[in-house]
């Protein structure tokens, strides 16, 4: 094939992608990024995250290898605790209900260090995570959840220094072009018809890495496979994650995996566009939920706030709001909580409200049953044990008792005005259905057995997330499977 464009192509240009061409360049290939994206939305999700990535460590020392620039101040007054495989296991077996594929799990869980230090080694600079996952306490820093480490700048941060670093080493990156088949000749794949810049032309290469996210900005595939309701959902993120990498690979007899009918949903800005707004990026979530009462349109509670940490509920707790009367909930605070808000209820794009009396705030929350509402928090504040000490770092167990729905920690009574409500409806992630691949990466055919050539990493791998995930896990597995793609498409690449 004198026509080749390249040893190996890379569809997307997400964390996934970047880390997947990273891998294959370092094998000696000539690899060239696609992105569907023009350059001002690249990134694919990636863009759209906080930047968390959850990683094993076993103390001061390691995090002092992902972050070398650690002060000794910082050293002083943090105290990292640990990470272990164990807690990484059971965290992933807790939250997917032991449905995740053991596999890949054992691949994300023991690679994970090592594959962020590599990535740290061709250029992306981490920071331990102080704004939003650790709590101060008798002066020092004490971080919880299992998530300690970002990228410097959020997610714009991590695409900006993988950008750079992919074009340092050479990788073209294509913006404005989109996957739409795969050339295939029944034996092995031979490149990729494109779209670009509006032109279709077939682009030859070797090997070929899909890592173009899920099918979340696509309301067809949302509510064929989601189910009645998601095409009512806000997209979080890329407008242009729209399932293409899944059904080129699908179009040419490869087998899906996973949980299709699940997806990460968070709460989000009731107002909010349609899709992710990079000016604003994640700042349209409300994650202070936990110290919260969450109240739906009949003035009752639906849920419990304090079930877990934030990493471990918010993933699905999008879902549990679009169930809903309406699509929405009101997320409720009063000023003994009001400390413990997240940057993000602080923007200017919210729907927010404020009131000095129970009765008044009741008339206030629009959509709400207001008799109900009154009747709701009177019943709240007989039912929490306030014996127990409230403690924000741990569970702490202070609860409610004797409500259809109880709150497991956390839980204050309502009393401290001016109280503050914040409208939330449900903003879909990404989707957790997918390709199936192998430990090399490789995607599967439908009698199981590898599709010559074509590799995948990234959100569309189907078989580790299901109903729920820890947070930081998916820049994580992206970075992963990323990499192991990568590295067996840039070998192939070269043969």
């Amino acid at each position: 094939m004198s026509n080749e464009i390249a040893d190996v192509i890379v569809v997307g240009a997400g964390n996934a992608a970047f880390c997947a061409a990273l891998a294959a360049q370092e094998q000696g290939a000539k690899v060239v990024i696609l992105e569907a994206a023009p350059e001002d939305e690249s990134g694919g999700n990636s863009r759209f995250t906080a930047g968390s990535i959850r990683v094993v460590y076993n103390g001061i020392d390691d995090i002092k290898t992902l972050v070398p620039d650690l002060t000794p101040a910082e050293i002083e007054t943090t105290d990292f605790g640990t990470y272990t495989a164990d807690q990484f296991y059971d965290d992933m077996a807790r939250v997917t209900q032991n449905r995740a594929d053991p596999d890949l799990v054992e691949l994300l869980v023991t690679k994970s260090f090592d594959s962020l230090n590599w990535m740290r080694q061709k250029g992306v600079r981490l920071i331990p995570i102080y704004g939003r996952q650790a709590f101060k306490i008798d002066g020092k820093f004490k971080f919880w959840g299992g998530l300690t480490v970002e990228s410097v700048g959020g997610g714009p941060g991590l695409i900006a220094m993988l950008t750079e670093s992919a074009k340092k080493r050479g990788i073209d990156i294509r913006y404005s072009t989109r996957g739409m088949d795969l050339l295939f000749d029944g034996d092995r794949i031979q490149g990729i018809r494109v779209r670009e810049h509006g032109d279709v032309r077939e682009l030859r290469a070797k090997s070929v890495v899909l890592a173009c996210g899920g099918f979340e900005a696509n309301p067809e595939w949302r509510t064929r496979y989601l189910g009645p309701g998601w095409d009512l959902a806000k997209v979080r993120g890329s407008r242009f994650n729209t399932g293409d990498g899944i059904r080129m690979a699908l179009d040419i007899g490869a087998v899906p995996r996973g949980n299709w009918s699940g997806c990460h949903a968070v709460q989000w800005e009731m107002n909010a566009p349609e899709f992710g707004d990079l000016a604003v990026g994640d700042q349209f979530q409300k994650h202070s939920y936990p110290f919260s009462i969450m109240i739906n349109a009949t003035g009752k509670r639906f849920v419990d706030e304090g079930a877990d940490f934030r990493n471990y509920t918010y993933a699905k707790y999008g879902r549990v709001v679009l169930e809903q009367p309406g699509q929405f909930a009101w997320q409720i605070f009063d000023q003994k909580v009001k400390h413990l808000q997240r940057d993000e209820y602080r923007i200017r794009q919210i729907t927010k409200v404020t009131a000095n009396t129970i009765e008044e705030f009741a008339q206030k929350l629009e959509g709400v049953n207001a008799a109900e509402f009154v009747k709701t928090i009177k019943e709240w504040n007989a039912a929490v044990k306030t014996d127990v000490a409230f403690n924000p770092n741990v569970k702490d167990g202070r609860c409610t008792q004797g409500l259809a729905i109880n709150k497991s920690n956390w839980a204050n009574t309502f009393d401290a005005p001016p109280y503050e409500g914040y409208a939330v409806t449900c903003g879909v992630t990404f989707t957790f259905g997918g390709l199936r691949i192998n430990t090399e990466g490789e995607v599967l055919n439908t009698d199981y057995q590898p599709i010559r050539g074509l590799y995948a990493a990234g959100e569309l791998v189907g078989g580790l997330f299901y109903f729920n995930y820890p947070g930081g896990s998916g820049l994580m597995a992206g970075t992963v499977f990323g990499k192991i793609a990568g590295t067996s498409a840039g070998r192939a690449g070269k043969n």
